[in-house]
Order: C-alpha cells, then sequence, then structure tokens
C-alpha cells in the first residue's frame, strides 16, 4: 500500500481558486443566458441546444468541483 501525504495549501493558492471560482462563476452565468436566450428562440436554431446545453452542464460541473477543492481547501487553512 503506498501512502501519500498532502501538504496543506498555502493562503496564495487559496486565492488563486478564488479567482479561478469567480471567473469561472462568471462564464457559467454568461452561458446559462446564452442558453437561456437560445431557448426562448426555439424552433430557430433547436440544432444548437443540445451543444449549447452540453457546454452549459459541463462548466457548472466544473464550477462545483472547484467549490467543493476551495471549501475543503479552506478548512484546511484554518
Amino acid at each position: 500500500m503506498v501512502q501519500t501525504t498532502t501538504t496543506p495549501p498555502t493562503p496564495e493558492a487559496v486565492a488563486e481558486l478564488k479567482k479561478r471560482v469567480r471567473r469561472l462563476n462568471s462564464r457559467a452565468g454568461q452561458m446559462k443566458m446564452d442558453l437561456h436566450d437560445l431557448a426562448e428562440g426555439l424552433p430557430t436554431d433547436y440544432e444548437k441546444l443540445i451543444e449549447e446545453a452540453t457546454k452549459t452542464y459541463d462548466i457548472y460541473c466544473q464550477l462545483a468541483e472547484l467549490k467543493q477543492q476551495l471549501k475543503t481547501w479552506e478548512s484546511q487553512l484554518q
């Protein structure tokens, strides 16, 4: 069995992760609005709906992972 040791994150690493979360959150919000606009225009451009919905879903999954990582890191700093 291999044991791995993890070093606690630095305050700088936490600050950088917070920046990434903010940027990604902004991008996710824009994608959500774009998807909403596309849905309002249906049936026009219905071909793009699945692709845009998938991209939006993926970015929100990534955002959830980063938020969880940030929560974990912040608790390790305390």
